[in-house]
């Protein structure tokens, strides 16, 4: 007889997948085999991954999501291997950015601090080592927070790269994020990104004043299917939204704030003089 190895769920986070996999493998009378001839690998692999000797990989947690018609649920394997491997995020984070991944259209707003997808890696360690000297989280969270960040960078650049609206509220221009080099460094960034033709970014100007349509963060995405995620946060958590009511509201508050913010020409003659230290 052969000797199964028991489980325990609550041991880590990597040992909850690999026993939520084997329970819905058995649910379906399926053997191992069977499950690593679908998904592309040996049945010795799908063991280690239900053992939790090997932690599964984002490519094979959307075969799973294929194999068990997860793709886009809330109890999707891609949703629980996000929470697994970026635990310290915010929560609702970690589920934005498999999201954030497939977009074909990218719309976001910041306030405070140039948006995460048009930082300088000085920038990022700078920002995320600030949290770390306040004592919020440690080193090692904030190495994983920067590790996030290049690979959802990297992400964007691909044969058919994603068309990117970005709007930074001018204080974010203004934030002495890491010190003038870095800074300069930064400022540098975001006007070689906006020559790029699938950037187009503005600066919301403090004379906006109430008309500024957002006070936190927003993020907007349009997926291949022309469906629109949308993503909000507070200081204690980030929320995604798919519900047509909740975000047609948010898509037609951005448009009019595109029309209120500079012009991308405008906003990148203003991060030049900021840049060059002119008036």
């Amino acid at each position: 007889m052969v000797n199964i190895k028991q489980l325990n769920p609550e041991a880590s986070p990597q040992a909850a997948f690999g026993a939520r996999l084997r329970s819905m493998r058995e649910e379906r009378g399926w053997i191992q085999d069977h499950v690593a001839d679908m998904v592309g690998c040996s049945g010795r692999h799908i063991s280690a991954i239900e053992t939790g000797r090997k932690p599964a990989t984002l490519p094979f947690a959307r075969k799973a999501d294929r194999l068990f018609d997860l793709i886009g649920s809330s109890e999707s394997f891609e949703r629980q291997w996000q929470e697994m491997k970026h635990g310290n995020l915010l929560e609702g984070f970690p589920e934005y950015v498999g999201y954030e991944g497939r977009a074909v259209e990218i719309r976001l707003f910041e306030v405070g601090l140039i948006p995460g997808l048009l930082q300088t890696p000085e920038y990022a360690r700078a920002v995320a080592y600030g949290d770390v000297e306040r004592g919020a989280i440690t080193v090692e969270q904030a190495n994983d927070r920067v590790s996030v960040l290049e690979q959802r960078q990297a992400a964007l650049v691909r044969s058919r790269p994603p068309m990117v609206f970005a709007i930074m509220d001018e204080s974010c221009l203004y934030q002495a994020v890491g010190g003038p080099k870095v800074m300069a460094a930064q400022l540098q960034r975001l006007e070689e990104m906006a020559a790029l033709p699938n950037w187009i970014i503005q600066v919301a100007p403090f004379s906006l004043g109430a008309r500024r349509a957002f006070n936190l963060p927003v993020y907007l995405l349009t997926l291949a299917d022309r469906s629109i995620v949308a993503y909000a946060e507070s200081q204690a958590q980030g929320h995604v939204e798919r519900e047509t009511s909740f975000v047609v509201p948010m898509l037609t508050a951005y448009h009019q704030f595109q029309s209120e913010a500079l012009s991308k020409a405008a906003s990148v003659a203003k991060i030049s003089q900021l840049r060059k230290g002119t008036p």
